[in-house]
């Protein structure tokens, strides 16, 4: 949020008007804090002379403009100042219930994002607990292997709880993870991610929870690999290999703890598998390959995809999906690819989006199924304080459109702090949100 002071300097590119060089079409912005004015931005194109009546009556001593991204220039300043316009009783009461009717829906907006602010600190403490249990159970779990899957089971059954109530706010949890720590993250957002899928495809509660410990121990074969090997993405024939041996070492481990159901290992097995027989580690097809492991492949590519080893390569979520739709079809499930693709969105949450009329914005929230292109966005203004942050549902809001999908390592960090804060979150540590 910018400070009252800066807010009435003047910016590169604008120029210093008063009210009588008003008109529709010009790019005006309001020198003052977001809480002493009406509208939803503190700076605009101004749409018609309503507008321009209610700028005027706020009595402000200087406006600025941007020529830039004005449509018409404002009109020339006079030589005199004018006389101010005599306004009526009837006026003065209409601006003022105008007034007082946007100002009503900025406090109910307020409220929104506050409600969204909550729901994301449910959530973000329910994987803040999660990361610390599934750390201590991938280190213990050769040693203490009925503690560790103890610790997993539970995490499991809290998330299927817990996340599931609220999924919009556990994907977008998911998208501003660029920065946490790898293994239980990776695995937090894989359990979440193939939750949400079973969800969708209407597995019952006990199916959902077995699923959820498969994924968060999907990858428990890779603690015995070198971080060399593992984060190389260039590996030789050999080190692919010792790479790929972690599906048939993580079945062996968790087989070994004697607590786990034939259904939860096979997935740990076979979890690389694919459909047309491309996968390992033993080239299963189609319906050899078992349902919980095509789920967790899913969930597994979408995650390694959007947030990859190397962040330079990091897919948007939609550029995630749209790949896997797209260019990796044939390797998944095509219906459990089409139930994720729907329980996801076409713009999942936690996407940086740039909209028609060239404002940035966060998906905050999933699109309806009757308007799937029209999710609610919360918008980059940084005049508006965050905890007050705009969120505009598209669905109703014509004027507005989704224009693309942003990458977020081609954005701005106070764009992305406005955004999407909790992205520098490390999962092993509690945080207060910004």
């Amino acid at each position: 949020m910018l400070a009252s002071d800066d807010l009435r300097q003047p910016r590169p590119g604008e120029i210093g008007i008063d009210a009588a060089q008003l008109r529709p079409g010009v790019y005006v912005r309001l020198p003052v804090p977001w809480m002493e004015h009406q509208f939803m931005f503190g700076a605009f194109v101004i749409a018609d002379d309503d507008q321009v009546r209610q700028i005027k009556a706020l009595n402000l001593a200087q406006l600025y403009c941007d020529p830039t991204r004005s449509r018409v220039p404002p009109l020339p300043k006079p030589a005199v100042a004018p006389p101010p316009d005599p306004v009526d009783l009837a006026e003065q009461a209409r601006l003022a219930a105008v007034k007082a009717t946007q100002m009503a829906e900025k406090m109910e907006r307020a409220k929104v994002m506050s409600e969204l602010r909550g729901r994301l600190d449910k959530a973000q403490k329910h994987y803040i607990g999660s990361a610390l249990a599934i750390g201590s159970a991938f280190k213990t779990f050769e040693s203490r292997p009925e503690e560790s899957v103890r610790q997993v089971t539970q995490v499991s059954e809290l998330s299927v709880t817990a996340l599931l109530a609220d999924p919009d706010s556990a994907i977008v949890l998911i998208a501003e993870k660029a920065q946490a720590d790898g293994n239980a993250a990776h695995s937090l957002s894989v359990m979440t991610l193939a939750l949400l899928l079973g969800k969708q495809a209407r597995l019952p509660g006990e199916a959902l929870c077995a699923l959820g410990i498969a994924a968060l121990l999907h990858d428990i074969g890779k603690l015995t690999i070198s971080s060399s090997i593992l984060r190389n993405a260039a590996r030789n024939k050999h080190e692919e290999a010792v790479y790929q041996s972690h599906c048939r070492a993580g079945y062996e481990a968790a087989q070994r703890s004697g607590r786990l159901a034939q259904p939860i290992l096979a997935a740990i097995l076979s979890h690389h598998e694919r459909i047309d027989g491309s996968g390992y580690p033993d080239r299963l097809v189609d319906k050899d390959i078992p349902v919980a492991a095509r789920v967790v492949a899913i969930a597994n590519r979408f995650d390694n995809l959007a947030n990859p080893i190397d962040p330079r390569r990091a897919l948007s979520p939609s550029e995630a999906l749209a790949t896997m739709w797209s260019k990796e079809k044939a390797h998944f499930d095509t219906v459990l690819l089409q139930l994720f693709i729907r329980a996801m969105g076409v713009y999942p949450p936690g996407s940086i989006v740039q909209l028609s009329d060239g404002r940035v914005g966060a998906v905050v929230a999933s699109a309806t199924t009757d308007h799937p292109l029209c999710p609610q966005v919360m918008i980059y203004a940084p005049e508006v304080p965050r905890r007050q942050a705009i969120i505009v549902d598209l669905a109703g809001n014509e004027a507005l459109r989704i224009e693309r999908p942003l990458r977020l390592q081609e954005r701005p960090d106070d764009e992305l702090d406005y955004l999407l804060p909790r992205r520098k979150l490390n999962w092993f540590h509690a945080s207060e949100t910004p």
